[in-house]
């Protein structure tokens, strides 16, 4: 809905609520609700409307004829007029809109161009044509390549709905591309959708959402020039060209024999292409191979190719005649045609990729700062706050940036807004200071661009930048009618915009986009789109990206833009380091005082206070101020890159071993509770219930625990498991992806391929009864190798408490690392064993990998983050190290005893001798298949005990009918009752232990 004011004559206005459709009959409908609201009356017999307004009567005429073109615009909606009556009809209206139309035909063009470069152009004029010629290109050597994952699901969509008329127009479509041999009909076993989208000027598009076939498709690159070297190869030159292929595509063969692969459908039937489409996701990388390979001869030496663009540059202007001769010449000779009016001819300065060549050099575009530059001066504290913000993002790049933004930030802690011309001049010195060389960079296509896009209720913008440097600016204000789109639509508006602005940098490689609208995530998704989608997502299917949400608290600079109403820009926030805190300081309420006193005195130290590196240290951590940075460091030790949204608890150690502020477990506490993956992914905190834990181990890798997480999504590696490997000492695991199909023998090359390798034999392993576990292989394997088999009884796994733990922990990170990607679940493992073995484990105290490596490893905040400190000595790494080996020993004995009272405390402990005659619960697992009912014995017996294996474990006589192994936990058991019955007591663990060559 949206309020549209119109006008009838030159007295009435008014103002009506609308619905926004697709109209050619008129632009505005007034319905019952108008008529009624002015007391219209219909003249049947005439056809007019008839109401009073402010004593005059106003009556509305049909239009039954073509208004005159002399006639006032008042009169019209629209005129097309000829310059004389432009002038007449200017004269009768005050006010008007004219659209200036030039003619684009060739002719026209030419005669503004040297007389020589007429004669060349008219003597090529073959290779410039209105329409492609109505055949197809010739095979060339090189042609679009579809190669498809080998096992992929090939896609059969349905086509979409259409209206009749729109349905009329895409069969003419079809219907000329049959006529010109670019399509054919197809019997391939795959489809996607054909659609048409509605163009500015009217005229209808066909597309094709080729989202499923790219997802498929194996994706190939080319190697790009670098920006700065082709800007060198321009030196000395003061005289250009710049042409353009028509549609360049449809003038490349698809490979013969992958046609099917690009079968669209309509209602009619279905169709492949002859030639390559536009939105295959290989497209651009075979355009740019062509252009190479054909100008391959003149490449470098007076023209240089960024995919679609050619730029013939020469030092004067009979050099380029020759020039542009050899060009035409390779062009004709390869059947390739040029587009005429998007070419440029001759010209002393033209735009190419971003730049402004001429005789002068290469100027930056200024077009590129156009949304700093037009920032306007602030009115308000938030607009100041706003700017500040902005300028904050790139203090780095700007000399003595400090005393510079001073006056600013002076207006933000009065909290009122004095501006003088002492601000003004920091203002202007700020701005011109962000569009200046020295901070924008030069595109390095070696290096992966970073977008960042945004929006807001009246504007949207972005930024594209590399390693924290702008390379561009963009920003533009929304118009009325997109001002009442929905925030998808305005955001997914702000993407399209900025990758058609910045297509010749981003179309040839991968690059990251930034947004804070988290349901633009699921652009590749969407199963039905309307038509302006449609013709969105057609236009992205061209560009490889990675999508990636970032709220505006985490970019301020984005958030700062987007609230002007000339312009919106984000940013993205690379890992910059802590050095703007150093400033912070003073000012700080937490850290003025210690800061002040170790900065104007000899004080080495003061309460606990030190500085280091121009930092402020606390007991060796580093102190934070009241700043964004202190929830960004939050944000990433809990849900960053290397973190697996860690609980509370461990989140808040890993901020406690390196940084400090008031009230650090408060905003850690907050920050983790109202995370919303946490909310969403988690489940409720569970008892591990280990009862009679296993004897401590002496030493790091020696006694270990596996285990398997099952009914994984099958990943496009095949995997759908995940093999759990823990040492029981230090409790580090590893993640290793595997299949549920894997046999003893493909668990063990697994194995010794993973855990062998890095941490050599173990003692003992304890695992489940799983089958893999149980089978002759593997106990011979082991037997002949020295190490221990410890087993849980059947249908009884809780011996192996430690891995049950690892696993509910593992499953947990998974789910909220890789919720957006499930099936690409094992990408996410190496990031999930990271997390875990860096936190610290509540038995022993220690993170895992202080344990084996005697460090902490090193985050990202580490690096990038926290200052250098010096390492310390050889001999006091030892002595920490051994202490701490003594130290964990003590804990996980610790750790034992409590939970073994925690379990006896609900529990008695029960003991059979043999012979002694017992109840057996039968669990439902220990049926054969199709055996089992509601109505099917719960015990069996009574039965007596052959062998006690342990306090846990019993051995006892089954009968053979249940084919059922004969171990069971003493939780299964039950003393017979007779009339001397024994006294029932309590077990807590159950272990079968296999000693070394038994079978």
């Amino acid at each position: 809905m949206c309020r549209v004011s119109f006008t009838i004559g030159k007295s009435y206005i008014c103002e009506v609520l609308c619905d926004v459709l697709d109209m050619d009959i008129c632009h505005i409908i007034l319905g019952r609700p108008w008529q009624y609201d002015v007391g219209a009356i219909h003249d049947g017999r005439a056809n007019t409307f008839t109401f009073d307004w402010k004593s005059r009567k106003i009556r509305l005429w049909p239009n039954l004829s073509q208004p005159d073109s002399k006639t006032s615009l008042e009169k019209t909606a629209m005129l097309i007029v000829s310059g004389p009556n432009l002038i007449d009809s200017w004269k009768e209206s005050s006010d008007m809109l004219a659209l200036m139309v030039a003619d684009s035909h060739p002719d026209s063009q030419l005669a503004d161009l040297p007389t020589d470069v007429q004669e060349l152009l008219q003597s090529y004029k073959d290779i410039w044509p209105e329409e492609l010629p109505a055949a197809l290109p010739p095979m060339r050597s090189l042609q679009h390549h579809i190669d498809l994952q080998p096992g992929a699901t090939l896609p059969n969509l349905p086509h979409y709905r259409m209206t009749p008329r729109e349905h009329e127009e895409l069969q003419r479509m079809i219907e000329d591309l049959l006529s010109k041999g670019l399509i054919q009909p197809s019997l391939s076993p795959c489809a996607i959708p054909a659609l048409l989208v509605l163009k500015k000027d009217g005229t209808w598009r066909m597309c094709i959402d080729s989202r499923a076939i790219n997802k498929i498709t194996v994706k190939y690159r080319f190697p790009v020039p670098r920006l700065d070297d082709m800007l060198d190869k321009l030196t000395g030159a003061t005289i250009f060209s710049k042409l353009d292929l028509r549609s360049g595509y449809h003038q490349i063969r698809i490979r013969p024999g992958d046609e099917w692969k690009t079968a669209f459908k309509t209602r009619e039937g279905l169709y492949e292409w002859r030639v390559m489409p536009f939105g295959l996701c290989n497209a651009p990388a075979t355009f740019m191979r062509l252009m190479n390979e054909v100008l391959k001869p003149i490449l470098g030496k007076c023209c240089v190719v960024y995919f679609d663009d050619i730029l013939v540059f020469s030092p004067s202007l009979q050099a380029h005649l020759e020039h542009l001769s050899s060009v035409f010449a390779i062009l004709k000779a390869h059947k390739l045609y040029l587009n005429f009016p998007k070419c440029e001819f001759a010209t002393g300065s033209v735009h190419f990729l971003g730049f402004v060549i001429s005789s002068d050099g290469v100027l930056t575009d200024p077009q590129k700062v156009r949304a700093i530059a037009e920032w306007p001066t602030p009115k308000s504290i938030p607009e100041i706050r706003s700017f500040v913000g902005l300028a904050n993002f790139y203090r780095r790049f700007i000399r003595g940036f400090s005393i510079i933004i001073a006056p600013l930030t002076e207006c933000l802690k009065d909290k009122s807004l004095h501006w003088t011309n002492e601000q003004q001049n920091s203002f202007d010195t700020i701005k011109g200071a962000l569009t200046s060389a020295p901070v924008l960079a030069i595109p390095d296509f070696d290096k992966p661009f970073l977008v960042d896009t945004d929006a807001s209720s009246v504007g949207i913008g972005a930024v594209l930048s590399q390693e924290g440097r702008p390379v561009e600016f963009f920003s533009e204000k929304l118009s009325p009618s997109r001002q009442n789109w929905s925030a998808y639509e305005q955001e997914f508006y702000a993407v399209v915009r900025a990758l058609k602005q910045w297509e010749h940098y981003l179309l040839h490689q991968d690059f990251v986009l930034c947004s804070d609208n988290q349901a633009l995530q699921f652009i590749n998704s969407q199963k039905t789109v309307n038509k302006m989608h449609a013709r969105w997502t057609t236009f992205l299917q061209r560009f490889s990206f990675v999508l990636k949400h970032k709220s505006g608290v985490q970019n301020r600079v984005a958030d700062a833009l987007s609230r002007r109403s000339a312009l919106v820009v984000q940013l993205q926030t690379e890992l910059q380091g802590l050095s703007s805190i150093q400033e912070l300081y003073a000012t700080d309420k937490d850290f003025a005082a210690p800061w002040a006193e170790l900065s104007n005195s000899s004080t080495v130290s003061f309460h606990d206070y030190s500085i280091s590196h121009n930092y402020l240290f606390k007991a060796g951590l580093v102190c934070i101020p009241e700043s964004s940075w202190r929830e960004y460091l939050i944000q990433e030790l809990h849900s960053g890159g290397l973190a697996a949204h860690a609980g509370r608890t461990k989140t808040l150690e890993q901020m406690q071993s390196r940084f400090f502020w008031p009230h650090l477990r408060r905003d850690v506490t907050r920050f983790v509770e109202k995370c919303p993956i946490c909310q969403v992914y988690k489940g409720s905190a569970q008892n591990t219930g280990l009862y009679m834990p296993l004897p401590v181990p002496n030493s790091i890798w020696e006694d270990l625990s596996m285990d398997f997480v099952l009914g994984l999504p099958r990943t496009k590696r095949g995997a759908d498991s995940i093999m759990v490997v823990v040492d029981r000492f230090s409790k580090m695991a590893h993640f290793l992806a595997c299949r549920k199909t894997f046999d003893a023998l493909n668990v063990a090359i697994l194995f010794f391929k993973e855990i062998v390798r890095l941490h050599g034999l173990p003692r003992s392993i304890t695992s489940d009864r799983d089958v893999k576990f149980v089978s002759h292989f593997w106990r011979e394997l082991w037997k002949r190798l020295r190490t221990e088999i410890k087993l849980s009884s059947a249908y009884h796994p809780q011996t192996d408490g430690q891995t049950e733990v690892v696993n509910r922990s593992l499953s947990s990170m998974l789910r909220c690392i890789a919720h957006e990607h499930p099936k690409q679940w094992d990408d996410y493992l190496g990031q999930a064993e990271f997390a875990y073995n860096s936190m610290a484990n509540r038995s022993t105290g220690q993170c895992p990998f202080s344990i084996v490596y005697t460090k902490l490893p090193n985050h990202v905040v580490d690096i990038a983050i926290l200052p250098k400190c010096k390492s310390k000595s050889a001999l006091q790494t030892t002595e920490n190290y051994t202490k701490m080996l003594e130290d964990v020993k003590a804990k996980l004995s610790a750790a034992n005893d409590s939970y073994k009272l925690a379990a006896d405390a609900h529990r008695r402990k029960v003991v059979f001798n043999p012979g002694d005659l017992v109840m057996v619960r039968m669990r439902r697992e220990r049926f054969q298949p199709g055996t089992y009912s509601k109505f099917s014995p719960r015990k069996i017996g009574p039965v007596p005990i052959i062998r006690r294996i342990n306090d846990n474990a019993y051995v006892v006589d089954l009968p053979p009918e249940f084919h059922t192994p004969a171990t069971f936990n003493v939780s299964d058991l039950f003393a017979y009752k007779s009339s001397d019955a024994g006294v029932i007591h309590t077990i807590s663990s159950d272990e079968e232990i296999l000693e070394p060559g038994e079978t």
